[in-house]
């Protein structure tokens, strides 16, 4: 195969969809199966790619090749406006909506932090999916009080609420450690260690479809490891583990 060819698939791969399939193919799948792993949109692209580089599972290429693209784009970062306009005006960049989709591509790990979930957003079955799975592990970070409902927030889900549709997921609340409550407003998605999504946008509806909305994507091991250490490294201070109640597991 000419150099071009690997070098266009080297510049269109991201390191996390190398791994994902240099691991898949080593354990035998097929190139069909093996690209369930890549996003929706990038499919077939991504199938030329590597049909033109023959980068393709069988080849004794294929394997290494994946590698060095993976170790190559390590040290990578790009970085995409992700907008929630109403009437999908946003003409550059990714939408909101597209949460759902990098969610259920994730292998290894899914962070997540945000101040108020609904149960409309996309991301309530999404994460339900991946944490069932077993072999990823999600964390979820949530604000106490916006979970204990009231007239501002009458259809937010309980923390428990959240723990027993998370099944499998470790979820945290906010606590007071100073007497005072502290309120978690951060809001971002961080999937397998690679790609972070720092957004104005809630986990609801309204905020992936209807609200104006703007967010950040960024692919970069460095940072997205960083904010998940730094998380980590709060909980002990800032957030207790949250034990679903088993009169609502299953739910929603």
């Amino acid at each position: 195969m000419s150099e071009d060819a690997f070098r266009r698939l080297g510049e269109f791969l991201t390191g996390t969809e190398a791994d994902q399939l240099a691991e898949l193919y080593g354990e035998g799948l097929t190139l069909t199966q093996a690209l369930q792993t890549v996003s929706a949109s990038r499919r077939q692209d991504v199938r030329s790619q590597l049909e033109a580089a023959g980068v393709v599972p069988g080849s004794p290429v294929a394997v290494p090749v994946l590698r060095a693209v993976q170790g190559a784009n390590a040290r990578r970062t790009s970085i995409d406006p992700v907008w929630t306009l109403p009437g999908y005006l946003a003409d550059y960049g990714t939408l909101t909506t597209s949460l759902k989709e990098l969610v259920l591509s994730a292998r290894h790990a899914v962070t997540c932090s945000t101040f108020n979930f609904q149960k409309s957003s996309a991301l309530w079955e999404a994460l339900r999916e991946v944490s069932l799975r077993g072999t990823v592990d999600v964390r979820v970070y949530m604000d106490a009080n916006a979970a204990r409902g009231g007239p501002v927030w009458a259809n937010t889900p309980t923390c428990e609420e959240v723990g027993a549709q998370l099944a499998g997921a470790k979820v945290f609340r906010t606590t007071e450690p100073d007497g005072k409550p502290v309120r978690n407003h951060a809001k971002l998605v961080a999937v397998d260690h690679q790609f972070l999504i720092v957004t104005s946008a809630n986990f609801s509806k309204s905020a992936e479809e209807r609200n104006i909305e703007l967010g950040l994507r960024v692919q970069s091991r460095s940072l997205a490891e960083l904010v998940e250490r730094q998380l980590l490294d709060a909980e002990a201070v800032l957030y207790e583990r949250v034990q679903p109640s088993r009169s609502t597991e299953g739910d929603g």
